[in-house]
């Protein structure tokens, strides 16, 4: 889903400002995120594979905190800053793994992107 609503808003915000998705900045964005969710997924199955699940939530928040800082660097200066707070939860998750797994995916993905997207949004126009 999210995939879905991030793809509508890129090509939108591409539309209005007359460039294609792919110019350069949405360019070097994508080449910027991609590698380290490539390594997410492959770090996925091969926890999954081997029965250790109870780290997903802490591997998933600290891989996408470094994707967004790393693509944040095209970006205006409070996306790499979310990407801080992602990989500071995801430390956490892995500290306090199983026990607040759950709890820690909620705040950062829920909570992280819900008081981001307003600050990018009211600051910077989305």
């Amino acid at each position: 889903i999210a995939i879905g609503i991030e793809s509508i808003a890129i090509q939108r915000k591409a539309k209005r400002a007359n460039l294609p998705v792919f110019s350069g900045a949405g360019r070097k964005f994508a080449l910027s995120f991609l590698p380290p969710a490539v390594a997410g997924m492959v770090l996925t199955a091969a926890l999954w594979r081997t029965g250790n699940t109870d780290l997903l939530p802490g591997v998933w928040l600290l891989l996408y905190g470094v994707s967004v800082v790393t693509a944040g660097t095209f970006s205006v200066k409070v996306v790499p800053r979310m990407g801080m707070c992602f990989m500071a939860l995801g430390a956490v998750a892995l500290a306090v793994a199983p026990m607040a797994g759950n709890l820690m995916m909620a705040l950062g993905f829920g909570g992280l992107h819900v008081v981001f997207g307003i600050l990018i949004a009211r600051r910077h126009g989305g």
